[in-house]
């Protein structure tokens, strides 16, 4: 006899039999909903933190005034840094947020974080009206940007994975991913339509405070999806059986110091290369490859966009093949073509420009199509969020936030114009190392506890 849902009463008279009502049935969200709530965070967070590194020689000559133009790029690319170094305490505190009490309530906080300091920056006086003071609340809301994006990434990727199916689960995370570089993509073009659209006099006279001020139209949207999104059920589940975790970091160090260890060390080619390969590439493409502002602004817009497009790529090959293979390609192209793509982009025509960059950034955007869906499978749910959040921001607080300031710095001691290759290569032999030693997590069901 087949087991039905449903009990008839025996007769139509029958008194029915009394109990506790059922639990209602929770529904779950829509996987394109988590997904778009996930990106739309990521895009504002990523514009947000790209649009300076882009605005770098704008800022340099506005907020700090030097008489050496390199001494003034450094100052720029040193407050880069700066707000790296507040993703990692950034990281502890949504991680702890984001475990304890919810993804969702923290994912929410960073994106408004985020805005806030933003907006401030295209609203604060320059050197020339405030003198130092000026550099230095410049300086203070990027700290808060960095503060802010320590506990995006790393929340919105265990967002989505923990409502992705399986088998899909690499595809989906790479979709939160590729909102980082839909961010910088926009970003990018903004900085390139502020090129052509106004003069430099006019740049720095007021039109520099737009690509800032945008940020706010982008901002709002994002709060208002991701106040509209319900937490994950994997994270209900703990929630109701009282299984969050007390210190989620504390309990992150004892339990998983192994993953965390190979999270810092597999994410150096996509922060360390990213940073190099993006925001460094249209300074580099300016100082030593000759180009415009425009084409190298133009330049970065492909190669984010060929990024855009390989990452959901890489994803597929991960759910399909497995996550180690693919982080072997992207890792060993990146050693084997960094030089000479480097080589191409100080090459001096426009076309050596855009293959050298897309080629790096794409190398780029393979390993990171299956980095944190590897990150993710390695971490059990009550210190999932604050293992994400920490191992990337002490990768992107070593690698990413010092790479454009530590490339200007090669080239300036060593005279050397591929002095940034160097850089970048060994980036990626680190997490071609860090391979080796992470086991394939293809298909498993996310670890509980």
């Amino acid at each position: 006899m087949p087991i039905n849902d449903t009990v008839e009463p025996a007769a139509r008279n029958s008194e029915p039999v009394r109990g506790p009502a059922p639990a209602p049935v929770a529904q779950k969200q829509s996987t394109v909903k988590v997904v778009r709530a996930a990106i739309v965070g990521t895009v504002v967070e990523y514009y947000d933190f790209g649009i300076y590194g882009y605005m770098a020689t704008i800022i340099a000559s506005l907020f700090f005034v030097s008489e050496n133009d390199t001494a003034a790029l450094l100052g720029t690319f040193a407050t880069f840094a700066v707000a790296f170094f507040l993703r990692v305490p950034g990281g502890i505190f949504f991680g702890h947020i984001g475990d304890k009490y919810g993804r969702k309530n923290a994912l929410s906080w960073t994106i408004l974080l985020m805005v806030v300091a933003t907006a401030a920056m295209g609203l604060m006086p320059t050197y020339i009206t405030l003198g130092v003071w000026a550099t230095a609340i410049l300086v203070l809301a990027r700290c808060l940007q960095g503060f802010a994006a320590g506990g995006e990434l790393g929340g919105a990727n265990a967002f989505v994975s923990e409502s992705a199916p399986a088998k899909w689960r690499a595809f989906q995370t790479s979709m939160v991913n590729s909102g980082t570089y839909l961010g910088s993509l926009v970003a990018s073009l903004i900085a390139l339509g502020l090129t052509s659209v106004f003069t430099h006099d006019q740049i720095i006279s007021w039109a520099w405070r737009i690509p800032f001020l945008l940020s706010v139209v982008i901002g709002v949207v994002g709060v208002w999806i991701r106040n509209h999104m319900e937490d994950t059920p994997q994270f209900k589940e703990l929630e109701d059986k009282g299984e969050t975790a007390k210190v989620p970091v504390k309990e992150l160090i004892t339990s998983s110091g192994g993953a965390l260890v190979k999270i810092i060390f597999l994410g150096a080619l996509i922060t360390g290369g990213y940073y190099i390969a993006s925001v460094y590439a249209a300074t580099y493409l300016q100082k030593a490859g000759g180009q415009s502002s425009t084409v190298a602004f133009l330049s970065t817009s492909l190669a984010l966009i060929l990024g855009v497009v390989t990452l959901p790529i890489a994803g597929y090959l991960a759910d399909r093949h497995g996550r180690k293979p693919v982080l072997f390609v992207g890792s060993i192209a990146a050693v084997v073509l960094g030089v000479p793509m480097f080589m191409l982009m100080a090459g001096g025509s426009i076309w050596q420009a855009v293959l050298g960059q897309s080629v790096l950034f794409i190398a780029v955007s393979v390993v990171n199509g299956a980095s944190y869906v590897t990150y993710v499978e390695m971490l059990k749910a009550s210190v999932r969020y604050s293992g994400l959040a920490l191992g990337n921001n002490i990768t992107n607080m070593a690698l990413g936030g010092t790479a454009p300031f530590i490339a200007t710095w090669l080239i300036d001691i060593t005279g050397n114009r591929l002095a940034p290759a160097g850089y970048f290569v060994f980036c990626a032999l680190l997490t071609l190392g860090a391979v080796f030693f992470v086991k394939e997590t293809k298909g498993i069901e996310l670890r509980a506890d």
